[in-house]
């Protein structure tokens, strides 16, 4: 488990990120600055060629030095270089006098800055190119952190990700830039040190800390260690120490069978380790391409599989959505480089492209082709943040990008279905103009994860909250002239009210920093979390259980066409404090002043702006979208404009202040409930006129069943029915004797029935649907037709994935009940 110390190295912006987020790195291979490359040497000790190929993943090719943008990264790769080797003050304790080497963040941060100084020395158009001065600095500082600190008789203290891998990654990759400078003996005293701290041990039993996107980091360290040793069992070692990360995982970390990627046991991790482990695969898969070390594990077409099952579904426009990416939310700007690149749901983003950019160099043709169209289309799309203009990337990222977004790969839009993603309690649901996500939380997946000092204050992040973009039509900008799709980007986590999360059923019982423990700790004892999708329509619900609270509720969200429908039934609490669900907390920026329609009336603009409805029906936000109340409901809406700063939910963050303006949506429950409910639609993008179209349809939606026992919805013009069983029982035609999520779709003689058991008992479930069926005409093979004729009655055998089970159906004439 990582120490308590406050360490932004971890995976930020000490090129401690699989693609070196200092934003400084890439060049042009060895021979076009240091002449002609080693001859390949054929048979089993060519050293030489992966060698090669490392320099070249890690200084890129096929780019023009002179031209944009590659001739402004160069040249800021000199500069922070000049000021780096300027203010080397070798001392008993550091290499630099604020990079102290206790705590061991300070050593990774110099070998950091070593690699920037190699990666100038390298490069072409640095300014710097080939001089030998400040090779013969970068030398004199590998020796001064190995004769102080990095070598053999150093027992390892702090945080031990430190010492076995940030550190030796960048000590790693700066030797391989200085090949030649290096030298024999010097590299044989810097690979002991490398030994030392990353023993064999360090990829042996798949568990600890040695799974994941770790064990990817450390594999990296092992196979270039042993190349740049020319030590051939090494390489191999670390090649077949992948093989454990290939395959779907049933617990704990890894990717699963659903595309779930979990990292620290209990955390939802597909937008930063998950990106990591993509990255160091790509590199690693490339390093050892056509030697006698190739991965041929067949497994690996797993990791080629998961670009389009597990990882693109949860980018969007860009951006990776924050539900999967853990503790990163709270990195935004830095106090030590506040002018420095700044982390965000984009930026995050942009390394996955660039990770799938650069594992599609050894894909197939067809796989090439669709994932540089995927690509292609976000970096069209993203206005938010331009990508080839993210200072994150180095020349390499920046080539690799860049040639995709000039290729000939035709420009994929984004797609439109429903995604589950069961085994991290998340779900995407994705409509023409919109997307939305649901995070959720269980006895397997963390309430929030906290840790190194970072997001101590994301208790309800787990507590189904629903993150929404609208893109296009209502969508676009609001009034302030914002794109929406700035909204958790344009320092959101750092203002937002920590307890009305958008979508959150929550208590106000007051929450301490760090409640409930680091590091994925804090998770409820629900079990019933997930859901059923067809891939088009979806039934997800959530047991909660609030965090340091009384709280428990029943939360169920149908995914449809033009809406997500929210309900929440069984909500109670003894704690003596308000609850409240978020409809939701949109922020407006610094200056967005988007009018607010309740009921076809203009409300105020001005912050602190609030007003109570006793019977709302439906709202609009210009430039965003809107949401009707079924019958009418109270609704309580604020405006207001909150301050705060990065350093409040992240140690290394910046203390300068930040403020931004909110427009909250409140549906009030009061002190201590019980059984209290609520239903209301999400409806992105919806303009006025629709809203007020849909809240006067009372024909649209009938809510079937919205108690602590059944939720289930039937909307006739899709022909949907749909039910969260938390208990046996009958919603409308579908009874089910054991706890179930089911999706009905009837269309004309036919219909499809889809169920999923959420509580992933394995236990059988029989489901009944009330209408006459002539028989079914396919069906998977978990289900088990019982009877057909004026009813359908099915047993499925649901395993213990939460995954669904489907059949298709054959009607007989009758009149529609469902």
């Amino acid at each position: 488990m990582p120490s308590s110390t406050p360490a932004w190295t971890r995976r930020g912006f000490l090129a401690a990120s699989a693609l070196g987020a200092l934003g400084l790195g890439a060049a042009l291979p060895e021979a076009a600055v240091a002449g002609p490359a080693p001859a390949t040497v054929p048979g089993g000790d060519d050293f030489a060629g992966p060698r090669r190929r490392w320099r070249e993943l890690t200084l890129g090719t096929g780019f023009d030095p002179a031209a944009e943008p590659y001739a402004t990264v160069l040249r800021r790769t000199g500069d922070q270089a000049r000021a780096h080797r300027a203010s080397m003050r070798p001392a008993a304790g550091s290499l630099w006098p604020d990079a102290p080497f206790d705590p061991p963040a300070g050593i990774t941060l110099s070998y950091a800055r070593l690699f920037t100084m190699a990666q100038a020395h390298a490069q072409p158009g640095t300014g710097l190119t080939g001089d030998p001065g400040l090779a013969a600095d970068v030398l004199a500082g590998l020796d001064h952190l190995h004769e102080r600190v990095y070598h053999p008789g150093t027992v390892r203290y702090g945080n031990w990700w430190e010492w076995q891998i940030g550190s030796p990654r960048l000590l790693l990759d700066t030797a391989a830039l200085l090949h030649d400078a290096v030298g024999p003996d010097r590299r044989a005293r810097l690979l002991a040190a490398v030994d030392h701290f990353v023993p064999d041990s360090a990829i042996g039993p798949y568990t600890g800390t040695s799974t994941g996107a770790n064990r990817v980091d450390l594999c990296r360290i092992v196979a270039l260690r042993g190349v740049l040793g020319e030590d051939a069992a090494k390489v191999a070692r670390a090649r077949d120490a992948l093989s454990p990360v290939f395959p779907h995982v049933l617990k704990g970390d890894g990717l699963y069978a659903d595309g779930s990627f979990i990292q620290h046991t209990w955390v939802a991790y597909s937008g930063t380790y998950g990106c990591v482990l993509l990255d160091g695969l790509g590199r690693l898969f490339a390093l050892l391409r056509g030697s006698r070390w190739e991965v041929t594990d067949p497994n690996r077409r797993i990791i080629h599989d998961s670009v389009e099952n597990a990882f693109a579904p949860l980018i969007h426009d860009g951006l990776v959505m924050d539900c999967v990416s853990g503790r990163a939310i709270s990195r935004g700007v830095r106090a030590a480089d506040p002018d420095g690149p700044v982390q965000s749901d984009h930026q995050r983003g942009h390394a996955l492209m660039a990770a799938i950019a650069l594992l599609a160099t050894g894909a197939s043709p067809a796989e090439r082709e669709r994932w540089h169209g995927m690509v292609k289309g976000w970096i069209a799309r993203d206005t938010t943040s331009p990508v080839l203009t993210d200072p994150q990337f180095g020349v390499a990222d920046l080539a690799r990008l860049a040639a995709i977004a000039a290729g000939p790969a035709p420009t994929a839009p984004e797609p439109v279905g429903h995604r589950l993603f069961p085994a991290m309690d998340r779900a995407v649901h994705r409509r023409p103009g919109w997307a939305a996500a649901i995070a959720m939380a269980s006895d397997r997946v963390t309430h929030y994860e906290n840790g190194n000092g970072e997001n101590p204050r994301g208790w309800h992040t787990g507590a189904g909250m629903l993150t929404w973009w609208a893109t296009g039509h209502g969508g676009g900008q609001d009034t302030g002239g914002r794109h929406t799709g700035d909204q958790y980007t344009d320092a959101f986590w750092p203002t937002v009210d920590p307890y009305r999360l958008p979508g959150t059923t929550v208590s106000a019982v007051p929450l301490a920093d760090n409640q409930g423990g680091g590091w994925g700790a804090p998770r409820p004892a629900a079990r019933w979390v997930g859901g059923v999708t067809d891939g088009e329509y979806a039934a997800v619900g959530q047991h909660l259980k609030g965090l340091g609270s009384t709280l428990e509720a029943r939360k169920s969200w149908f995914c449809v066409d033009d809406a997500v429908i929210c309900l929440g039934a069984g909500i109670t609490a003894r704690d003596g404090t308000d609850v409240e669900t978020v409809v939701d907390n949109r922020n407006l920026g610094t200056t967005g002043t988007p009018a607010l329609t309740v009921d076809g009336e203009t409300r105020p603009a001005h912050d602190g702006w609030t007003e109570s409805f006793d019977r709302a029906h439906w709202a609009h936000l210009a430039g965003h979208g809107g949401y009707v109340f079924p019958g009418g409901a109270p609704l309580t809406a604020l405006r207001e404009a909150r301050t705060g700063a990065w350093r409040d939910i992240n140690a290394d963050g910046s203390p300068a202040p930040l403020t931004r303006r909110y427009l909250t949506l409140l549906r009030p429950h009061g002190i201590d409930p019980e059984d209290a409910c609520h239903v209301h639609l999400l409806m992105p993008g919806a303009g006025p006129g629709a809203l007020a179209d849909r809240a006067a349809d009372t024909g649209w939606l009938t809510v079937l069943a919205n108690t602590r026992d059944l939720q289930a919805v039937h909307v006739p013009s899709l022909g949907l029915t749909a039910a969260n069983f938390w208990a046996p029982g009958t919603a409308g035609p579908l009874t089910a004797d054991a706890p179930a999520s089911v999706l009905l779709r009837h269309n004309g003689p036919t219909a499809t029935l889809h169920l999923a058991g959420p509580l992933r008992t394995g236990d059988p479930i029989e489901l009944i649907w009330h209408y006459p069926v002539r028989n079914v005409t396919s069906h998977d093979p978990t289900v088990e037709v019982l009877e057909t004729g004026p009813l359908v009655r099915l047993r499925i055998r649901p395993g213990t994935a939460c995954a669904p089970h489907g059949c298709r159906l054959a009607l007989r004439p009758a009149r529609r009940s469902g």
